[in-house]
C-alpha cells in the first residue's frame, strides 16, 4: 500500500505562490509515475499534472499549463506541484497518487479520462482569496 501526505497548502492572494509536497512513506516513489489533483467544492477531482517515473516527462492540465511545475526529488522521497500566479480558480483540495502505470495518469491529465484510485490521502487545502 503507498502511503502519501500532501502538505504546504495555504491561503494564499491570487497571483501568489505555493509549492505542495507529496511525501511517501514505505514505498520508493521512483518506481512510481505521480500525478497531482485536485478537488473543489461541488466538482470532481480533476487530474492537474503527472510526472513519469521512467525519464521524469512531465505533463499539465490546460487550465494549470505554463504556471504549475511538477518535479520529483528522489533522494528525498518526494514529488512537489511549485504552483505560481495562482488565482481563485485554482481553490481546491490538492491530491497526490502513485501509479505503476503513467498511461493512466497521462490519459487522466491529459484526456480528463477517469482516474480510479483506493490509497487518496487527506490532501491539503489551497484557497486563493484576496
Amino acid at each position: 500500500q503507498v502511503q502519501l501526505v500532501e502538505s504546504g497548502g495555504g491561503l494564499v492572494q491570487p497571483g501568489g505562490s505555493l509549492r505542495l509536497s507529496c511525501a511517501a512513506s514505505g514505498v520508493t516513489l521512483d518506481h512510481y509515475a505521480i500525478g497531482w489533483f485536485r478537488q473543489a467544492p461541488g466538482k470532481e477531482r480533476e487530474a492537474v499534472s503527472c510526472i513519469s517515473k521512467s525519464d521524469g516527462s512531465t505533463y499539465y492540465a490546460d487550465s494549470v499549463k505554463g504556471r504549475f511545475t511538477i518535479s520529483k526529488d528522489n533522494a528525498q522521497n518526494t514529488v512537489y506541484l511549485q504552483m505560481y500566479s495562482l488565482n481563485p480558480e485554482d481553490t481546491a483540495v490538492y491530491y497526490c497518487a502513485a501509479d505503476t502505470s503513467f498511461l493512466r495518469l497521462y490519459a487522466a491529465v491529459h484526456h480528463g479520462a477517469q482516474y480510479e484510485y483506493n490509497d487518496w490521502g487527506q490532501g491539503t487545502q489551497v484557497t486563493v482569496s484576496s
